[in-house]
């Protein structure tokens, strides 16, 4: 049965990568309508792939080092640094080629929006597969194909060799979300104080030197960045279930181990079939559209996966465990989609706010951020316990445990629709603001706006879905840390009277916070930049603001790009060195304590950034729709204000705390060997 998953999951790998080939070739193929939109989308899709370059050459070096490294510090180093530069690799070119396809499909969704708004979702849609199939279909065949190769290799193989695989993915995730977060949101803050509030101008006027690079931003940040942090929780949530398999059952040792690559596959096929159910007539139904989309992938994937485990395993209560992280996930969205929807209470309440001052709204908004935190903690707890005891754990702990995993493994089995999804935001975004630089005319903005308002939706469910999964994933890795240690004779028991434990703690509990600081300052430091550079090219380009001269976009671009790559740097040593540091200095168990800390205070603060941000983007957004005195009044000049906070919040530090809560756990599996 083992060989029949193994080939099954190349297979389904292959499937995943070849239907991305065909529909990215599919999009390219539709009209990118006239010269204007061309014009303007080339400078997109130039600007992103540019700043991704740049970024890549960065990474490439540190690459080098870290493999070097890897290959003569660690047992198995030869193998550990060839899964680190296969991880690398493949998170890259996931992320290369979905943010490629997302560029093109843009303008190609403004277009289609001059007529049918059903076929813009359909395009804008595709894109978003395109991501989603290239991250689930990298990542499987990338795990299966070394799993194949090592233990054919060697007779005492072990799946923790597959973890520098995980290393590669997390390392490569790691600079894009922090280096997109902080070009995103330095754009949008440049470009929304100086055009919205001192200019008066609408959003994405193309009078407005900033705006291609906000362009820019949305797909480097919320593309290529979403898709490398949810490839890396896929990746990590299957190595983690795989390697407890192998250290937690002796019959059937193999079954256990590949199961998670067979629900990982299945939830590849029902994601495809999923796709189908993707249809829209009008834009009153764009929603229940691509909600009809997830629900069947759910749906399929549930019943593939019970027919899968009673047939390999023959445990029912591992294929519960796994339906309790898909629920989870499921809730984590729901209360995310409240928290931020423009049309529920919270929103609602800080535009309300917004009417006496932007520091009402600010306050109103952090304590929106606060509450929001409540049902993903809840979440996360009970599906812990159920998928615990679901899987046996009352009479097996270790088996127990083994459910923990697979509930992650659940969570993010239908990943290639959910991140399909989420990636589409940006791209109706991005045709919003094509259609209005282009002057497409009222009705084409009107459908792509809602487009993105759904987007907005999407992509607010999205956060909350990538935060659930990185949650529970860390924690997993936790876990995954413990029985490592465990299985080389090393107990740790994190007893808090214990003063090292205790340190651990409190260091892992002031990480997020210090990771959080410096990627707020890099996206301040670079908005500033940008705001100047905007006011200077309105005082000094004659005829800028009554439309007769061309603002310099490539400067402002450049201005963005700069900032990201030099401000991501010292975040990202922070996240790989610290845990090495506590490990080697302080020793295990400070290192189990610092695992702890940072994956309760992480998940916390990316909860709360997410949702706060969230929630005063969309009361803005509220106030616009002709709330509270519209646009251009003081209500929404304090709504500006607030999210202008939030945009950092929800694009930068919160995103970025899901792969330092998981970054920092796989490095402390991965050198292992050094804190013994």
């Amino acid at each position: 049965m083992q060989n029949q998953i193994l080939l099954g999951s190349f297979l389904v790998s292959i499937i995943a990568i070849l239907y991305a080939l065909y529909l990215g070739s599919k999009v390219k193929k539709y009209d990118a309508g006239n010269e204007k939109m061309q014009e303007i989308s080339d400078a997109i899709h130039k600007g992103a792939m540019a700043f991704l370059n740049r970024e890549y050459k960065i990474m490439l070096a540190f690459m080098v080092v870290v493999a070097i490294i890897l290959y003569f510090a660690i047992p198995h180093g030869l193998l550990q640094a060839i899964g680190f530069v296969f991880g690398c690799i493949l998170s890259a070119t996931a992320g290369r080629l979905g943010m490629h396809i997302a560029t093109k499909a843009n303008v190609r969704t403004a277009w289609a929006c001059n007529s049918d708004i059903g076929k813009g979702l359909k395009i804008a849609f595709s894109s978003g597969v395109v991501m989603g199939m290239f991250v689930v279909g990298l990542a499987v065949l990338g795990i299966a194909s070394l799993h194949y190769v090592f233990s054919a290799l060697y007779a005492d193989y072990s799946p923790e060799w597959l973890f520098g695989f995980g290393f590669g993915a997390s390392y490569i995730a790691l600079f894009a979300r922090v280096g997109g977060g902080i070009y995103t949101k330095a754009a949008d803050v440049g470009a929304d104080l100086v055009g919205k509030v001192e200019k008066g101008i609408p959003e994405d006027d193309p009078r407005n030197p900033a705006v291609i690079a906000d362009n820019v931003g949305d797909n480097v940040g919320d593309v290529a960045g979403m898709g490398a942090d949810l490839l890396e929780s896929y990746v990590e949530s299957i190595l983690a279930a795989m390697l407890i398999g192998f250290l937690a059952f002796s019959a059937n040792r193999e079954e256990y181990i590949l199961l998670p690559l067979g629900i990982a596959s299945i939830g590849i096929l029902a994601s495809i079939i999923g796709t189908f159910f993707v249809r829209a007539g009008n834009k009153n139904n764009l929603t229940a559209s691509l909600n009809m989309g997830v629900l069947a992938a759910s749906i399929i994937m549930a019943v593939l996966t019970f027919l899968l485990i009673k047939n390999v395993v023959g445990n029912t209560g591992i294929f519960w465990a796994t339906i309790t992280g898909l629920v989870a996930g499921i809730a984590i969205g729901l209360s995310t989609e409240y928290y931020t929807s423009a049309h529920q209470k919270p929103a609602k309440s800080i535009s309300e706010a917004s009417k006496t001052g932007a520091g009402t709204n600010i306050i109103e908004g952090l304590a929106v951020g606060m509450w929001s935190t409540l049902i993903p903690v809840v979440a996360v707890c009970v599906g812990i316990l159920a998928a615990f005891y679901l899987a046996g754990g009352s009479t097996d702990f270790k088996a127990g445990l083994y459910g923990v995993a697979i509930s992650a493994v659940g969570m993010l089995s239908t990943l290639g629709i959910t991140l399909a999804t989420d990636t589409y935001g940006p791209v109706a975004d991005n045709a919003a603001g094509i259609s209005e630089m282009a002057k497409l005319g009222k009705k084409t903005r009107e459908r792509a706006e809602a487009l993105d308002a759904v987007g907005n939706t999407t992509a607010a469910i999205g956060k909350g879905f990538a935060i659930g999964s990185a949650a529970l994933t860390s924690l997993v890795l936790y876990v995954t840390f413990v029985e490592v240690l465990r299985a080389k004779g090393i107990d740790i028991i994190l007893d808090v009277t214990n003063p090292k434990v205790l340190v651990g703690i409190f260091l892992g509990g002031l990480l997020p916070f210090i990771f959080a600081a410096l990627l707020m300052t890099a996206v301040g430091k670079a908005a500033i930049k940008i705001i100047n550079e905007v006011r200077r090219q309105f005082k000094t380009i004659k005829g800028l603001m009554e439309g007769k001269a061309k603002p310099d976009y490539e400067r402002c671009i450049h201005i963005s790009t700069d900032g990201a790559l030099k401000e991501m740097i010292i975040p990202g040593l922070i996240a790989v060195a610290a845990p090495i540091i506590v490990g080697v200095f302080l020793g295990a168990e400070a290192l189990g304590g610092l695992l702890v800390g940072k994956t309760v205070v992480g998940f916390l603060m990316a909860v709360f950034m997410a949702n706060a941000g969230g929630a005063w983007d969309n009361a803005k957004k509220y106030i616009e729709e002709g709330n509270f005195g519209g646009k251009g009044s003081d209500a929404h000049k304090a709504a500006v204000v607030g999210d202008t906070v939030g945009d950092p919040f929800k694009d930068t530090a919160g995103p970025a705390m899901n792969i330092l809560i998981k970054l920092m756990g796989i490095v402390a599996l991965v050198f292992v060997p050094w804190f013994i």
